[in-house]
């Protein structure tokens, strides 16, 4: 199926908070999907890594479901660097593009990169205002702007209850990465 045979509307889904799961609830909407037919891509703005499960994943299923690790890592400063700044514009731009590549584009922490002033807010608004009409595209990341919030047609909050980090476990691979 192609975004643009569809006859139903692509829907905007946001997955924010502080608890665990948010790339996790992402990525399974995106097998989900790939079950169907349909053809995913998941732009990550603040991951780097490229040894993850998810994306190790993405190589054993083929072309299409397909993930771009875009960030520099975790942002240090309110703003962050440079690099950070023009990683995050490249990841936009990429978003730009793969949304007519795709049927569910999924942007992997674009919550944190607003925050963090990488990307404003209003550049994910019009990203969202361009997108294809049969276009699913998920948000995910802390700290959701409400205006994002808003322009969701179904937003989750995650709450943290208890996470093995606290008690100082360290990652673990297929669970955490």
């Amino acid at each position: 199926m192609n975004a643009s045979e569809t006859t139903r509307p692509g829907r905007i889904l946001l997955f924010a908070g502080d608890g665990k799961g948010k790339t996790t609830a992402a990525l399974g909407l995106g097998l989900r999907a790939l079950g169907h037919g349909l053809r995913v891509c998941i732009i990550q703005f603040i991951k780097h890594r490229h040894d993850v499960g998810e994306v190790k994943a993405a190589e054993r299923l083929g072309p299409d479901f397909q993930i771009f690790p875009m960030g520099c890592g975790f942002v240090k400063e309110k703003g962050g660097t440079a690099e950070d700044r023009a990683a995050a514009a490249e990841a936009m731009e990429l978003a730009r593009t793969k949304m007519h590549q795709c049927d569910v584009l999924i942007l992997d922490e674009v919550n944190n990169a607003v925050k963090e002033g990488l990307v404003t807010v209003e550049a994910v608004l019009d990203l969202l205002g361009a997108k294809p009409p049969g276009l699913h595209v998920v948000l995910t990341g802390r700290d959701a702007h409400q205006s994002l919030v808003a322009a969701a047609d179904t937003a989750t909050d995650m709450v943290k209850l208890k996470h093995a980090y606290d008690g100082g476990t360290k990652a673990v691979p297929g669970i955490e990465y």
